[in-house]
């Protein structure tokens, strides 16, 4: 071990041990990694376009680009403390995360690189503080902790993770509410503050939401949860010349006391005021899922949004805006440990007249299989 030369001459002097030095930095080093978690996954996919459908509007991931062939999608490796209930705890979390996936979202190896906090008022106020995922939504990055592999269109119209500070209160057991700061609402990469400026002052985007638990005496229902929030601030994308984009959400995961039975719903609106008009969508989804036996889970979801022309394809028909609907039925199997296999069948259509599908032979309909392989540790 090396000692600096101040602790050298204390040694010399007999003022110290270099023993006893040596065991209390072997003391702090043990006592900042204490606690520390290692995870992490890694996904891989194939996936098949039924006729001549090359494009897919509206899909985050699994679009023309990932259809009829194989795919590596993500490898992730998450370094965790998690905060205790301590009054002045600390923890940090940090997602290391590469792949198409990644690249696509987030442009960045760093997914998420935050420090945790919690301060001693009231119940105790829970602190992020650094690049967090958005707190709004249903479905999350990690294809594996979705009911289904392929996104939603509400997935498609949310920001997804911000540079700032996020404040969570327990106010009561039925009530958590969270408020935030950040740099800016989406944008791929980090985005720092010197990214972020616009001609003349940094911009601001403000983050709110509340999560709703249903106490006992619900009956089948207790322990379902509500959450709603919303999201305001400037996009990233061009973020100068760029106006305010304000997006809320409301979503339940609904208990009905059938074993194996889960339910979920999930409304998003977005809304971006520009020059002269105004950009809004809306996307609502059902989910359905059903554990027909400890390895075996089926799961469905049906998916309808509504926008201006250009949220997820420059319209041509009518008024000229995108409607869509889709139909997703996954199938996931518990075969060999820490692994989840899942095979799923997705069908989009568009509503409208519009053919948004394929890049020579257009369609209103787009049909797709995938089979979808995590393993996690």
């Amino acid at each position: 071990m090396n000692f600096n030369q101040w602790t050298l001459g204390l040694a010399a002097a007999g003022i110290v041990s270099l023993a006893t030095v040596a065991q209390a930095e072997e003391s702090a080093v043990n006592s900042a990694i204490s606690g520390v978690t290692l995870s992490g996954a890694v996904e891989t996919s194939a996936g098949i376009s039924i006729g001549r459908n090359g494009e897919l509007p509206g899909r985050s991931f699994d679009g023309k680009a990932t259809q009829d062939g194989f795919n590596f999608n993500s490898a992730r490796v998450t370094l965790e403390k998690a905060v205790s209930e301590d009054q002045f705890a600390a923890g940090f979390k940090t997602d290391f995360v590469y792949g198409a996936d990644a690249e696509a979202f987030y442009g960045n190896v760093i997914k998420q690189a935050y420090v945790a906090l919690r301060a001693p008022v009231g119940n105790g106020i829970d602190l992020k503080l650094g690049v967090f995922d958005t707190p709004i939504g249903f479905e999350q990055f990690d294809s594996g902790s979705n009911l289904n592999f392929s996104r939603s269109y509400g997935f498609y119209l949310e920001p997804n993770h911000h540079t700032g500070l996020l404040a969570s209160y327990k106010v009561v057991d039925a009530l958590s509410l969270s408020a935030g700061v950040a740099n800016s609402s989406s944008g791929n990469g980090i985005l720092n503050a010197q990214d972020q400026r616009s001609t003349h002052e940094a911009e601001v985007t403000f983050l709110a939401g509340a999560t709703i638990t249903l106490p006992e005496g619900t009956g089948a229902l207790q322990g379902s949860t509500i959450n709603l929030g919303v999201i305001q601030g400037k996009s990233a994308s061009n973020f100068a010349a760029s106006h305010d984009t304000t997006s809320y959400y409301g979503g339940a995961t609904i208990n009905t006391g059938i074993t194996g039975l889960t339910l979920g719903t999930a409304f998003d609106y977005r809304h971006q005021t520009l020059t002269a008009t105004s950009d809004w969508a809306w996307a609502a989804a059902g989910y359905v899922g059903y554990a027909l036996s400890e390895k075996l889970k089926l799961n469905a979801r049906y998916d309808i949004t509504h926008g201006t022309s250009g949220t997820y394809f420059v319209g041509t028909v009518g008024d000229k805006s995108n409607e869509l609907q889709s139909v997703t039925l996954t199938a996931a199997y518990d075969l060999w440990a820490n692994v989840l296999t899942r095979l799923e069948g997705r069908w989009d259509h568009s509503m409208n007249d519009e053919t948004p599908f394929g890049a020579t032979a257009k369609s209103d309909n787009a049909f797709t299989i995938a089979a979808d392989v995590i393993y996690k540790f």
